[in-house]
């Protein structure tokens, strides 16, 4: 084949050949062995990875293979691909966000939403971080979707944004399944239907002696608070996983996407470090709404009201790979306690 036939080859594959034409510069030259063409390719700027043929590929040692699922989400984070609370949510526009939801949580706070003078609704809505900017046009951010959203996971971005709950027969996820729900809405909205789907399981009927005492499966303020951290503190730029609420024979589980916020870990909570928050607005969203404590106290009241409950301790556990962090509860009623467990 002709080096200038060669040439135009390459040219129409880097207009035509991957999902975006390449900006690159193009040549060749001749060797004692033949011809030798070369490409350079400056950095791309875009949204997402270039594909070809529909697929994404990485350099490995000198081939060119499929990423795996941490390598392409480290590549979309380069790409700025990441949904973070403050990101825009493109497919969404300010009349996507409710406005009464947006002026009842301003009066919860105490502000005067009626005085004139007042800003406008859009500078407001912008000034608190609920609408940006983008290309010219208002769109809402992912913390404006999610804490005052009509509808916050009719978008494709955050249609995952939920939290499954299922109630198991027996200890694993390999038992009967036994109730599933779906639960969506808004923050506030995603913890309050979880907990009420937790308190329609039925309670226990115990008994200390003569005197019957009916009591939930697990104490409500504990689970709300897991919860609470569950939804306020999730990686949101992991988009296909959901918070998981998990009922087994003995033990409940809350499953939140992603691993704890740098600098924070695992012993660290256990010790009642300093908090760390992953989304600042999200969880200040959720301290104004009566939901989360003071900064710091959501473990101590856990392993307080689960002692008070059975004696037991909360647990909490992180992915290896920092892909999840599990709180768990252990149910039913200790020996020691003088309580006889009668049905559930």
């Amino acid at each position: 084949m002709a080096a200038e036939e060669v040439q135009e080859r390459l040219t129409r594959f880097l207009q035509q050949g991957c999902s975006s034409p390449l900006s690159a510069r193009l040549g060749w030259h001749k060797d004692p062995n033949g011809d030798v063409h070369w490409i350079e390719v400056s950095p791309q700027r875009g949204s997402e990875p270039l594909q070809y043929g529909g697929r994404v590929f990485v350099r490995r040692g000198r081939s060119s293979v499929t990423p795996t699922p941490v390598e392409l989400q480290e590549l979309y984070n380069i790409f700025g691909h990441v949904l973070t609370e403050e990101r825009v949510i493109q497919d969404a526009g300010a009349s996507d966000v409710g406005t009464d939801a947006f002026h009842k949580f301003l009066q919860r706070q105490g502000l005067d939403t009626d005085t004139a003078p007042q800003p406008s609704g859009t500078d407001d809505l912008r000034n608190r971080h609920v609408l940006a900017d983008l290309g010219g046009e208002l769109h809402p951010t992912l913390y404006g979707i999610l804490a005052f959203g009509k509808h916050p996971q009719k978008h494709p971005q955050t249609r995952n944004f939920v939290v499954d709950c299922v109630a198991y027969g027996g200890e694993d996820r390999a038992s009967d399944v036994l109730l599933v729900s779906k639960v969506a809405g808004r923050m506030d909205e995603l913890v309050k239907r979880s907990v009420d789907w937790f308190s329609s399981l039925g309670r226990l009927e115990l008994y200390r002696g003569l005197i019957r005492e009916a009591r939930h499966l697990l104490p409500l303020k504990a689970l709300r608070e897991s919860l609470v951290n569950a939804v306020a503190h999730r990686d949101y730029a992991i988009t296909g996983s959901k918070i998981l609420l998990e009922v087994f024979a003995q033990h409940v589980d809350v499953t939140s996407p992603g691993g704890l916020p740098n600098p924070m870990s695992v012993e660290s909570v256990r010790a009642g470090g300093l908090p760390r928050s992953r989304n600042e607005w999200m969880a200040h969203y959720m301290v104004e709404m009566g939901l989360m404590e003071q900064r710091g106290r959501g473990w101590p009241i856990m392993r307080k009201e689960m002692r008070q409950f059975n004696g037991t301790e909360p647990d909490i556990t992180q992915g290896e790979d920092g892909a999840f962090v599990r709180v768990r509860f252990r149910m039913g009623v200790p020996e020691s306690s003088g309580l006889d467990m009668v049905s559930g």
